[in-house]
């Protein structure tokens, strides 16, 4: 009788390729699945930074466009629009966080006073006139007083009665209360006649933008290429001191160029001394700003305010460092007028 030999097979683990999403070996054979034909699905892959960086600065340029096309129009109306736009828009995608999170507040009688304040801003300053002081303090009003009557026909609900009108209230001065402080800058001299502005004031509002985003953007650029360090890992992982840094020369760059440019449209800077101060402490508080949305991103559970703007997210991301910047800029130079 002969030996038989048997030869040794390796036989795979059962449990090798199974997709855990199926709980099915990963074959590449269509299987079925709860009645249907299905295939085994791969992960898809994350965006690279270059393409992320492409689309951003697609819509960058786009915005830019649009901005110049209202630059170039020199029309008051034209500038208080979009901003009031702008603020709208994000007041909404505010909410719209807020909702998907699954906290209550009053959106609608929010929105409502916002759109309101908005409207009332551009026409008192589009028209040549100054706002009256009890326009912010009414509107404050209505949204604190409102939200305690509406508050009024639920039971109270421990803290989350409180933090539904709390948030009513971060919403408007976050919002369009912060933002429209672009308008002020605008109006800081007064204007010449109704639907005039300002010979400085598209000026100064082009030096805010351009400081402040040229901070956003030296950060993304020096934080994507060197940096290690990171900087506020439990608000937002991706910023890095290398970053920062990169921030505050982007800032100097723009702040600095423009003033040599325009030096007589940009007179209420004052002199260089105060455009080099003023550069650094607004690429400081656009660092802030971008930050402070992060940290609302992260209570609300979101990753993007919006899709306003491929590569950049919503509204609200594109104007969070500005909220932070634009008040800073007005008190400084109402600062350096009654110095």
């Amino acid at each position: 009788m002969k030996a038989v030999e048997f030869e040794r097979v390796q036989r795979p683990s059962p449990f090798q390729g199974v997709s855990r999403e199926t709980g099915l070996r990963d074959t590449g054979i269509p299987v079925l699945i709860r009645g249907r034909m299905t295939e085994a699905k791969k992960p898809a892959a994350p965006a690279s930074k270059a393409r992320i960086f492409a689309l951003r600065t697609t819509s960058t340029l786009g915005l830019w466009a649009l901005v110049t096309c209202v630059f170039v129009s020199g029309n008051a109306w034209a500038f208080c629009g979009f901003i009031s736009l702008m603020a709208a828009l994000s007041l909404a995608e505010f909410f719209n966080m807020v909702r998907k999170s699954g906290s209550r507040s009053f959106p609608v009688l929010t929105i409502t006073t916002g759109l309101l304040y908005c409207v009332a801003f551009t026409f008192f300053h589009a028209q040549g006139a100054t706002p009256p002081a009890a326009l912010d303090a009414g509107a404050l009003f209505v949204i604190a007083g409102g939200g305690f009557t509406l508050l009024l026909r639920h039971e109270v609900s421990g803290k989350d009665t409180l933090h539904s009108l709390a948030l009513a209230l971060l919403g408007f001065i976050y919002i369009p209360f912060l933002f429209l402080f672009t308008i002020r800058i605008i109006f800081i001299d007064p204007a010449p006649a109704a639907g005039v502005m300002p010979e400085s004031g598209p000026f100064l509002l082009l030096w805010l933008l351009a400081v402040t985003k040229f901070t956003d953007m030296g950060a993304y650029i020096s934080g994507s290429a060197i940096g290690k360090h990171k900087m506020i890992p439990h608000i937002s992982p991706a910023k890095t001191w290398e970053g920062f840094a990169g921030a505050l020369i982007f800032a100097q760059v723009a702040a600095c160029g423009l003033f040599a440019i325009f030096p007589r449209q940009l007179a209420p800077l004052g002199a260089w001394h105060h455009v080099i101060a003023l550069g650094f402490i607004l690429a400081l508080l656009a660092v802030i700003g971008d930050l402070a949305e992060s940290v609302v991103k992260r209570s609300l559970g979101a990753k993007d305010s919006g899709r306003f703007l491929p590569g950049i997210g919503g509204a609200l991301d594109l104007i969070d460092s500005v909220c932070f910047t634009a008040p800073a800029m007005y008190f400084y130079l109402q600062w350096i007028r009654g110095a």
